[in-house]
């Protein structure tokens, strides 16, 4: 699905990314602030375009995309994930469709017809410049909603100098419905229409880069990357279809992996398991601090084997949370016990988030037990 939009900053759209910046909801996406002038004006980022060719691709799921979420010991991945990464996919079919589109101008005599295409990766405003362009509107959960295929949509945009008729824009449809705002598990909406990115699931999972407030954890469950809640209960997906696309079907060993299996991955093998997928591009370390929340979610014992041995893992985030599940795991009373069994092999921990974690887990007194310099004399360690 495509229709066009004028070449203009979508009305309202600028002042609402000004204020969206100034209260601090984009977290420490600091590459927002970073291209603020030329995603809210196109012909900032393109000073000759005089059209924007705005794409819509559907990648629906075929079933219910939250039911894996009731599998506790299994890791919830958001359905835009679980498939080919979605850029190369979608930018490979306009890629075709501006070799149509350039071909075909200079067959009807428009020499030097230019284009770009553009995927989620350059600073544009897809979301109001697909309902500028008639596609859709932004739904209360500021995703687009279309009325022909629902709220499952990639966007990407061509622009070109040619000017070409825009499509009428298309109107609001949510009414009075708030579905989508009161299934969020982390309260993230503030007002319909607006997202506080820090309280994002997708954003604190895939975009935030260190480690997760400890009254988010609990709430985020076992949604290990990315979360689909607001959009899979608009109503308007009444009239989704499951994508079609081959390089979209989703990939049965991304629709529920079993929490085990992805704590047994090193970077190595977390590569190769994630080879094609945007999941990749977070890294093992952040991918892990993932699993390890939804791992101490999870009330599972047969869990407590591999995240114990992340323990010891290189990065902090990963110790961190590896120490935050554990306690969510086991009893006061055997933590301390394993701590005190332990302490003789470990140093002093270097992190002081990954220390803070051992204190609240164990409480001030017994948490000093396992951050002993192991080249003290033993006299000197605590006891």
């Amino acid at each position: 699905m495509c229709k066009i939009a004028p070449p203009q900053a979508p009305e309202g759209a600028p002042a609402r990314l000004d204020a969206w910046l100034l209260s601090g909801a984009a977290g420490d996406m600091d590459w927002m602030a970073a291209e603020q002038a030329r995603r809210a004006d196109p012909r900032v980022l393109w000073p000759e375009v005089e059209s924007i060719i705005v794409v819509g691709m559907n990648y629906g799921p075929p079933d219910n995309p939250l039911a894996a979420l009731e599998h506790k010991s299994a890791g919830g991945i958001s359905v835009y994930a679980r498939h080919r990464d979605y850029h190369d996919v979608l930018k490979g079919k306009l890629k075709l469709l501006a070799s149509w589109f350039a071909s075909a101008a200079q067959r009807d005599g428009m020499n030097g017809a230019e284009v770009k295409v553009f995927v989620d990766t350059a600073p544009v405003m897809e979301k109001p410049l697909a309902q500028a362009a008639g596609l859709g509107w932004q739904g209360k959960h500021t995703n687009l909603v279309s009325r022909e295929l629902g709220s499952w949509l990639f966007l990407g945009s061509m622009f070109t100098n040619l000017a070409l008729a825009p499509d009428p824009p298309e109107a609001d449809h949510c009414g009075h419905c708030r579905a989508c705002l009161d299934s969020c598990p982390t309260g993230a909406f503030p007002r319909p229409y607006v997202l506080d990115a820090r309280r994002c699931i997708s954003y604190l999972t895939i975009e935030h880069k260190g480690h997760i407030g400890a009254e988010l954890r609990p709430l985020i469950g076992n949604r290990i990357y990315g979360c689909d809640d607001c959009l899979a209960v608009c109503p308007w997906n009444k009239f989704a279809e499951a994508a079609r696309e081959a390089k979209l079907q989703a990939r049965p060993e991304l629709c529920a992996p079993p929490l085990a299996d992805l704590l047994r991955l090193d970077d190595a093998a977390f590569r190769t398991f994630f080879a094609g997928s945007p999941i990749k591009r977070i890294g093992s370390a952040r991918f892990l601090r993932n699993v390890l929340i939804a791992a101490g979610n999870s009330g599972e014992s047969s869990l407590i084997e591999p995240v114990a041995d992340k323990l010891a893992a290189a990065s902090p985030l990963v110790r961190a949370m590896a120490v935050w599940a554990l306690g969510r795991l086991v009893s006061p009373e055997r933590l301390r016990e394993w701590a005190r069994a332990q302490r003789a092999q470990r140093a002093r921990e270097q992190d002081g988030a990954v220390a803070a974690e051992w204190s609240l887990a164990l409480g001030p007194g017994v948490g000093a037990c396992l951050t002993f310099d192991a080249t003290e004399p033993e006299d000197k360690r605590p006891s």
